[in-house]
């Protein structure tokens, strides 16, 4: 059997030309819950069980925002805690959206890109995306799986070359900088 192509695209700070761009998913691949299985972000690497659920809100102004929560524990703890904010699509890049905090954290705001989705052979369903560098965080990379035990062998791996073949210095690094985050 062929191995399929993945369709990934640079973010838009690196992205000069519209081959550079893949399809953005739609709200409903989007919503519900999908596990951070590896990531190149710092904060995430004394954490595990990392879960994002996004769920649309309703549409204003025709614009549909997403409900965005994340839970995670840290590691040796049972304490299960979450940051919760809401996507607002951005207006000059499909497939990019702009997170503000809700209750203490609305101070604070980030910008993601969905670089590429897509199912693997056996249904499972996986997003990469990519955050800007905040005040807080640099930027980074994450891979989302539907399933908790993540993404089929090799796949991850996959995901990883085609973002190292950018050829952008700033991706290759962060693709370097992967690392998988526990799930029990």
């Amino acid at each position: 059997m062929a191995t399929p192509t993945l369709s990934l695209g640079l973010p838009q700070i690196h992205a000069t030309t519209k081959h550079n761009k893949s399809t953005p998913p739609t709200n409903d691949f989007l919503t519900g819950t999908w596990h951070v299985t590896h990531s190149s972000l710092p904060l995430w690497k004394n954490k595990r069980n990392v879960q994002i659920t996004y769920t649309a809100l309703p549409a204003q102004s025709g614009i549909t925002k997403l409900d965005d929560r994340v839970q995670y524990q840290a590691s040796g703890s049972d304490k299960i805690k979450s940051v919760h904010g809401v996507d607002t699509p951005s207006r000059s890049n499909q497939g990019a959206w702009d997170w503000r905090g809700k209750g203490w954290l609305v101070i604070a705001s980030s910008h993601w890109e969905c670089l590429g989705f897509g199912r693997e052979d056996d249904g499972n369903e996986w997003v990469v995306t990519y955050f800007a560098k905040t005040l807080f965080t640099p930027a980074g990379i994450d891979v989302y799986s539907r399933r908790r035990a993540g993404l089929g062998e090799g796949m991850v791996e996959r995901i990883l070359g085609v973002v190292r073949g950018f050829g952008v210095l700033e991706m290759q690094e962060l693709a370097d900088a992967i690392f998988e985050i526990p799930r029990d």
